[in-house]
């Protein structure tokens, strides 16, 4: 099993940076992809950026339209790390920020921005941007 802890979230103004970290720890071997989502209030958890993980993948990235060109994930595999750079945050990025992880591999990238692909989540990160 896969345990992952988000962190990094925060206050920021409008057009600042934050970075996301998403640790991983268990059986990381067995992770084939992990990716981003956010739930703002009253909205559903939507996807924000995926990556493929395994050794034999190339780091394949996936974004949602809204983020694309504004932010940037990235994997450390000696670390079992992956992060999640927002830039030009815009008061519409508040939202509390999940990593998720799955250990299933599928022939597109379109299922790797699909909440239900994703089996294993952590607890979420806050990040607000103020305008």
């Amino acid at each position: 099993q896969v345990q992952l802890i988000e962190s990094g979230g925060g206050l920021v103004q409008a057009g600042g940076s934050l970075r996301l970290s998403c640790a991983a720890s268990g059986r990381t071997f067995t992770t084939h992809a992990v990716g981003w989502f956010r739930q703002a209030p009253g909205k559903e958890r939507e996807f924000v950026a995926s990556i493929t993980t395994s050794s034999r993948s190339a780091g394949r990235t996936y974004y949602a339209d809204s983020v694309k060109d504004r932010f940037i994930i990235s994997r450390d595999s000696a670390k079992n790390t992956v992060y999640l750079q927002m830039n030009s945050l815009e008061p519409e990025d508040t939202a509390v920020y999940f990593c998720a992880a799955t250990s299933l591999k599928y022939p597109n990238g379109a299922y790797y921005m699909a909440r239900r692909t994703y089996d294993t989540w952590g607890q979420g990160t806050q990040v607000t941007v103020s305008s």
